[in-house]
């Protein structure tokens, strides 16, 4: 019994991580998108209001690493998570230390 819960339980986090690993990976084009019908329409139609490149890489990463601290986390639970993934990618792909920052939005 044992050695099947262990062995349950390792099954498990295997396919835990290749989850995050595939979530991990969004779709920018796509994230972009969802950012404009998501993002925009409560942080305002300014640029620099919010925009991938108003924030360096590592702290888009600290943003998404705690989304339960963000003011629209009420509207933030209501997005899957490849929905996420995609918005992530998408701001983090363009912030402003990026080989390719955002220029426009």
């Amino acid at each position: 019994m044992k050695r099947s819960t262990s062995l349950f339980a390792a099954l498990v986090l295997i396919l835990a991580t290749v989850a995050l690993a595939f979530a991990a990976d969004g779709n920018a084009r796509k994230g972009k998108y969802l950012y404009r019908q998501n993002c925009r329409t409560c942080h305002g139609a300014s640029s620099s209001d919010l925009s991938p490149s108003s924030k360096t890489q590592a702290e888009w990463k600290k943003v998404f690493a705690k989304p339960e601290a963000l003011k629209c986390a009420k509207e933030w639970k209501g997005l899957s998570a490849a929905d996420k993934a995609d918005i992530f990618a998408y701001l983090h792909d363009y912030a402003k230390d990026s080989p390719s920052p955002a220029k426009c939005n």
